[in-house]
């Protein structure tokens, strides 16, 4: 048990090191000062920011990442439930097939959904 184990915590040993190593090194070369100009500056890829930092975001962002994690979570269950219902169709079949059913009729009403509020339109 030990042998299967020691290789998970010898990893994560080494994790807390590199993380604790990267904490210390920033807290010594990082700057210091409690009024430092740099500090009170808002830092956007080195250019002075131009909004506020309270910028509303448009509700079509929302739905494009909808849309793609409710296909790709599509894709990502799909692939590997063919390959389990192909191997155990005798044994398991209708119980699987009415599991996905009822996963694909949950995707396919985010999706009825998605095309009623717009998300499928680019303009």
């Amino acid at each position: 048990m030990l042998d299967q184990l020691l290789p998970v915590m010898i990893l994560f040993v080494v994790t807390i090191v590199f993380a604790g190593g990267l904490i210390f090194l920033s807290s010594l070369v990082g700057q210091r000062g409690r009024f430092s100009k740099v500090k009170i500056m808002p830092y956007e890829c080195g250019i002075p920011g131009e909004s506020p930092a309270s910028t509303k975001i448009p509700i079509k962002y929302y739905l494009t990442a909808i849309s793609f994690i409710l296909f790709d979570i599509e894709v990502v269950f799909l692939y590997p439930w063919t390959l389990v219902f192909v191997e155990n169709l005798k044994e398991l079949g209708a119980p699987l097939l009415v599991s996905m059913g009822f996963f694909l009729i949950v995707l396919v009403y985010g999706l009825f959904y998605e095309w009623r509020a717009g998300g499928l339109e680019w303009d």
